[in-house]
């Protein structure tokens, strides 16, 4: 019991310097939520770094404010570690429910399991805890699998069903990388002159896109494609081969505004566009109803659908759909 309250009380001071402006400006404003006895709603995310957890959480801040609660948020800066004693500083604010995106597996069946001892509901949001790691009350997020099985499948009808192509995964082991491989895997089988002659792990980070995608171009210089897990990483893919005078086709998935320039200028082909914010406000009014005891309705798994986004329709759709109201400002 000892050692445990001092994992708790050592998660509180990290927390606190990682969460101080992010739980600030959490807070419903007027100060009616804890006025009126509301329990405040947890919020666990894994970076404020990736747009798709930024626009989560404008989704959140936004439908607590409307619902009339309060929250207070965390950012774990993709440390697990730092999550996981995150999730338990929370814990002991006696929150009524928790938000949960965690950085990777470790991090999700960690939490998940003290917000069970604390008898606290979870809805997790992107990442989920392997089987038997722990139980959600709800597990919101996109349907990875079918996503790059179609973004897979598409692009390689457009270069003609035959080539070499490169994939660039996102962090290993995390619930998006494995059902992102997964779908674009069931592609490849379809499709037996589509030949992978590179894979490597960059983490969701265009940097380390960029620069894993200058190595496989040297290595492979007839190099036709490359499926990046993540806009990111199909950004960082398009501008490395841009530097070396090369031309390649790069898609990826999430529809961050960025990635909504870089079709509009063709500097990359396509994304599966997310709805991030529209999953931060859909986790809130489930939190609130688990809070209120009303939540007995709620799925147990909640996917939602991707939208093509390619040179034919990104002048058809508005980032802000995905992205919610101050989406621009993402950039």
């Amino acid at each position: 019991m000892a050692s445990r309250m001092a994992v708790r009380l050592g998660g509180a001071v990290l927390a606190g310097l990682a969460a101080l402006s992010l739980a600030a400006c959490g807070s419903d404003g007027g100060g009616g939520s804890a006025g009126a006895g509301k329990k405040v709603i947890g919020v666990s995310v894994a970076d404020q770094k990736s747009l798709f957890y930024v626009a989560e959480v404008a989704g959140i801040k936004d439908e607590a404010k409307k619902l009339g609660y309060e929250v207070n948020i965390t950012s774990a800066n993709n440390d697990s570690s730092a999550q996981v004693k995150q999730v338990n500083d929370l814990l002991t604010k006696q929150i009524g429910a928790l938000i949960f995106t965690s950085q990777d597996s470790t991090a999700a069946a960690a939490g998940v399991r003290a917000a069970n001892e604390a008898d606290v509901p979870v809805v997790a949001v992107d990442q989920r805890p392997e089987s038997g790691q722990g139980e959600l009350a709800t597990y919101i997020a996109t349907d990875s699998v079918k996503a790059a099985y179609e973004l897979c499948t598409w692009m390689f009808e457009q270069i003609g069903k035959k080539g070499e192509i490169a994939i660039l995964h996102g962090v290993l082991g995390s619930t998006a990388e494995i059902q992102r491989t997964e779908g674009c895997q069931k592609a490849l089988k379809e499709t037996p002159e589509i030949k992978v002659v590179a894979e490597e792990t960059a983490n969701w980070d265009e940097t380390e896109a960029y620069k894993a995608t200058q190595n496989i171009l040297t290595a492979h210089p007839n190099l036709k494609a490359v499926f990046g897990e993540s806009d990111a990483m199909s950004l960082g893919a398009s501008k490395a081969a841009k530097a070396s005078g090369k031309k390649i086709f790069s898609v990826g998935i999430d529809g961050f505004p960025t990635m909504f320039d870089g079709v509009a200028s063709g500097l990359t082909q396509a994304t599966m566009a997310q709805q991030p914010y529209m999953m931060g406000q859909l986790a809130v009014r489930n939190a609130v109803a688990l809070m209120e005891g009303k939540g007995d309705d709620i799925p147990k798994e909640q996917y939602q659908d991707t939208v093509l986004i390619n040179k034919e329709t990104v002048t058809k759709h508005k980032v802000e759909d995905f992205y919610g109201p101050d989406a621009q400002s993402f950039k």
